[in-house]
């Protein structure tokens, strides 16, 4: 992508200054994304962006910043305005590139770029007759198709030299359901490492049927009690309450500072036994995983709480010097305009002993949560709100009739210690998560659960 000879100039005026380290990130992406909306293709979009991240550290000094020019003279050239921002420290060792050969986990069989926009195409337009032709009150559907090979370099000044490729595929899928009175929706967005054949092999009656069966089953739902419930959480994308407000907690960009109630806990009981907590960047093919992180180390599968003890965090290069800890293998950006920090791959609660049968037959007065929407969370404190975007009420034992405007309002740490019956169905949920080195594809996973209680909000008093 850029020769060698180049990059090694670029470390040594990034160090010119008294650093002590020193990393280049060279990204060329290529990306497609189509939209469809009211039965036709409104919006077919290609690009391809290149640029260089360089970035630098004198002890916890992080100096970072980024180019598109890749000229030698413009990339050194930003490298020592870069290396202006240390002060003191000493004078930065360079070992010699060696250059590291990854062997792929994850097989790509059609790349982006052999794959024509009518291949694309058709399969959202069936997608979209799928959906609308479940039921006469589904009025509107939308669908995007993104896929993208990203091709990157990392180099830094401890001698790493390495490359790789990455390619993702995904189709969101969103009906909508009126009765002339309400409306409601209705999402589904399975995502891949993995090329168009991932698309290609989509069960489409399953995904784009049941984004149209939730749109018209929350149609007919009654409103909401509000008030404490035990509630069964499903699995798949159920996983993101815990993604959101426990894995941030335990990322070192909130450790390191401790900015989380995780911090300085390990050891620690933080779950009932019968939780176990794990982030998997290895997983063959799926959305969240990589072969090497943005740091150029090899992904790995970091088992953070298990059996309910708090057993490590996830840790990217420059936290690890403020925590006098190893990375683990979790660094990731957006794209070389970010600098990378510590961040979630797959992450998922870890199949448990319970059968989902016998979850919902135990459970008395409580609420199901078959699919999760979005929400939003205090890292700091492990605080949430989430909606649900399909629920239902238990009695007795069974699932019972359909409720909408389901909320779900607690504490990440303390819902964690109310986890009483984990499943054996364990299933995993693409997603994208924001935070401060932007937006990544992520899994959320987990088996079926039941936490004892937590406050739902609804639209009715129980």
């Amino acid at each position: 992508m850029i020769k060698q000879s180049i990059i090694e100039n670029v470390i040594e005026a990034a160090l010119s200054t008294g650093g002590d380290f020193a990393e280049v990130f060279v990204e060329d992406r290529y990306a497609n994304t189509l939209a469809l909306q009211d039965n036709k293709i409104e919006r077919s979009i290609s690009g391809r962006d290149f640029g260089i991240g360089i970035r630098i550290f004198s002890g916890l000094q992080n100096v970072y910043t980024y180019t598109t020019d890749f000229s030698e003279e413009g990339l050194v050239k930003a490298a020592k305005k870069a290396a202006l921002a240390i002060k003191g420290g000493g004078n930065g060792t360079i070992h010699p590139l060696q250059k590291e050969i990854i062997k792929p986990i994850h097989i790509i069989s059609q790349m982006p770029q052999t794959v024509k926009h009518a291949q694309r195409a058709a399969v959202m337009k069936k997608a979209n007759d799928i959906a609308r032709n479940y039921d006469e009150r589904i009025q509107q559907v939308g669908l995007r198709y993104i896929d993208e090979e990203q091709n990157i370099l990392i180099a830094n000044s401890e001698g790493k030299f390495v490359e790789d490729t990455r390619v993702y595929s995904r189709l969101a899928i969103q009906a909508t359901a009126s009765d002339g009175a309400a409306l409601q929706t209705g999402f589904y967005g399975p995502g891949a490492h993995a090329g168009f054949e991932f698309i290609e092999n989509l069960d489409l009656d399953h995904y784009a049927g049941e984004a149209a069966r939730i749109a018209v089953t929350m149609l007919e739902a009654d409103e909401c009690p509000s008030g404490k419930f035990p509630v069964i959480i499903d699995n798949e994308f159920g996983g993101v309450i815990f993604h959101e407000a426990c894995g941030h907690g335990l990322e070192a960009t909130s450790v390191a500072k401790n900015n989380s109630v995780f911090a300085n806990r390990i050891g620690e009981k933080v779950a009932p036994e019968i939780v176990t907590y794990i982030d998997d960047g290895t997983l063959p093919n799926e959305w969240g995983s990589l072969n090497i992180d943005d740091e150029g180390e090899k992904t790995r599968k970091n088992i953070l709480i298990e059996d309910g003890i708090l057993k490590g965090y996830l840790i990217d290069k420059f936290n690890a010097r403020r925590m006098n800890a190893e990375a683990t293998g979790s660094s990731r950006r957006e794209s070389y305009r970010f600098n990378p920090t510590s961040r979630m791959t797959n992450t998922y609660i870890a199949p448990g002993k319970s059968k989902p049968e016998d979850i919902i037959a135990s459970t008395e007065n409580g609420i199901y949560a078959k699919y999760m929407g979005g929400g939003s969370v205090n890292p700091a404190t492990g605080d949430y709100n989430f909606a649900v975007s399909e629920a239902y009420l238990v009695k007795n034992g069974k699932i019972d009739r359909p409720v909408r405007g389901a909320t779900l309002i607690g504490n990440g740490a303390k819902t964690l210690q109310k986890v009483d019956m984990v499943g054996n169905n364990l299933a995993h949920g693409a997603g994208m998560c924001g935070s401060i080195s932007g937006s990544l594809p992520v899994n959320v996973g987990q088996p079926m659960i039941r936490v004892s209680e937590i406050t739902v909000g609804g639209t009715k008093g129980e």
